[in-house]
């Protein structure tokens, strides 16, 4: 690597994005940081994470359908609020209509735990998981993903605005990552191609 000046991508220390202490109320952990799914849209995993710019930070706020990895909604706004997540579910659910009793796992954050936010899950006949305060491995995938995205794009880049990091998020998110990026989870496919050759295999049988 070195004669061929070749170098890793490695991680920064981790800044977790904080959230107030709030009294809304907080739900069981369904998971029990069990992260396997036996088919689309029956577990899907939330976080926040956050992107600096030279005009001031953005937060990302994304959605994970557990069976393949693959992010079937994201948002990114200037603000951390229920706004931010309300809206990367408004997208995940148009773009997957999941039936009624599917699982959305996420942490305690007031975004999450806000009452806006849990009656959208009611409206969509969804069943709320929460990991238990301050354990971030009950959310490990998603966190994961986060990890992964700054590894490989954020830390590397210097975004002199917010719409060229929003740009290169969608980029990555919608070009590369859900399209191309391999996981072994998936048997070293990506989201999409796991997801196609899961249908096709219920087609055939």
């Amino acid at each position: 690597m070195k004669e061929e000046g070749i170098r890793s991508k490695t991680k920064k220390k981790h800044k977790p994005a904080s959230s107030s202490p709030h009294q809304l109320p907080t739900y069981p952990n369904l998971l029990e940081q069990q992260f396997n799914a036996e088919k689309p849209n029956q577990i899907w995993v939330a976080d926040i994470t956050y992107i600096w710019t030279a005009e001031g930070w953005l937060y990302l706020a994304s959605i994970m359908d557990l069976f393949s990895r693959r992010i079937v909604g994201w948002a990114i706004s200037e603000r951390m609020n229920r706004q931010l997540v309300m809206q990367a579910l408004e997208r995940a659910v148009q773009k997957r209509q999941p039936p009624p009793g599917l699982i959305h796992h996420s942490d305690q954050g007031s975004q999450y735990a806000s009452h806006d936010y849990q009656a959208m899950l009611r409206k969509y006949g969804t069943k709320t998981s929460m990991s238990r305060k301050g354990n971030c491995y009950d959310n490990a995938c998603i966190e994961s993903f986060h990890s992964i995205i700054k590894k490989e794009l954020i830390f590397h880049e210097k975004y002199e605005t917010k719409e060229q990091a929003k740009a290169s998020v969608f980029e990555y998110i919608e070009c590369f990552y859900n399209y191309k990026r391999i996981h072994s989870n998936n048997r070293y496919q990506s989201p999409v191609m796991y997801e196609k050759a899961h249908q096709l295999s219920i087609s055939l049988s």
